[in-house]
């Protein structure tokens, strides 16, 4: 296995450096140490070469960052408009909320670079273009466009950070909790505890679901006999 993975190593090493293999590299690095844990000499360590030979590909640490969260964009299930724009946006969220569980870092940088690559632009436009179709007005797309995503990004950013992952630690988190209240003080979360939370076949994922739906159930195309 040793022998193995030096080959491999050896392997990576002798392939030619180009920008998608150091933007990959420091996607791998974040999913295991967070973005903070991204610098280019860590990245560089990673691909078993020296930190200047980075600066041929990527100009600098917020260049690097820029291709991250385009890879990440990449990730994403573009909407397309011919199941109806509810569908699309239902099937878009879920897809995208599906890739920040895989890179959580990336909750709070998606929308913060102000220079997107082609998959971040590619990825909007083609989310305007489906609520613009359905006849959404100009600013009707933007709101709805800001209210989904407000809803995705929290969703997901209180999801990875509950202290479980599963029924078993919810309910010993739960248990925890409970043996040190005052049921009288706080009625409301010893209900909603025991009788949503600890429910059998509770799992707090199930809560997204819910969540879109009353999001996109209030939207609405504003603008009448378009699409």
């Amino acid at each position: 296995m040793a022998a193995r993975r030096r080959a491999e190593v050896g392997s990576s090493r002798r392939s030619p450096l180009d920008r998608s293999r150091i933007v990959a590299a420091a996607v791998t690095l974040a999913d295991a140490e967070g973005v903070a844990g991204v610098t280019m000499r860590a990245v560089a360590a990673g691909l078993g070469v020296e930190a200047m030979s980075l600066y041929n590909h990527v100009r600098n640490r917020d260049d690097l960052l820029d291709g991250m969260v385009d890879l990440v964009f990449a990730e994403i299930e573009l909407p397309t408009a011919g199941a109806g724009w509810y569908q699309a946006m239902r099937k878009r969220a879920e897809s995208a909320r599906a890739v920040l569980r895989r890179h959580p870092w990336a909750v709070g940088l998606l929308d913060s670079r102000s220079a997107p690559g082609p998959a971040t632009l590619r990825h909007h436009d083609a989310v305007l273009g489906v609520l613009r179709g359905a006849g959404f007005s100009v600013a009707g797309a933007a709101r709805a466009f800001s209210v989904i995503d407000s809803y995705l990004y929290g969703f997901v950013l209180q999801e990875v950070s509950l202290p479980f992952r599963s029924s078993e630690e919810l309910g010993e988190v739960a248990g925890g909790i409970l043996g040190g209240l005052d049921a009288g003080a706080y009625p409301h979360l010893v209900e909603i505890t025991t009788e949503h939370a600890l429910r059998p076949g509770y799992d707090y994922a199930d809560e997204f679901d819910a969540g879109l739906a009353l999001i996109l159930g209030a939207l609405e195309p504003d603008e009448r006999g378009e699409g």
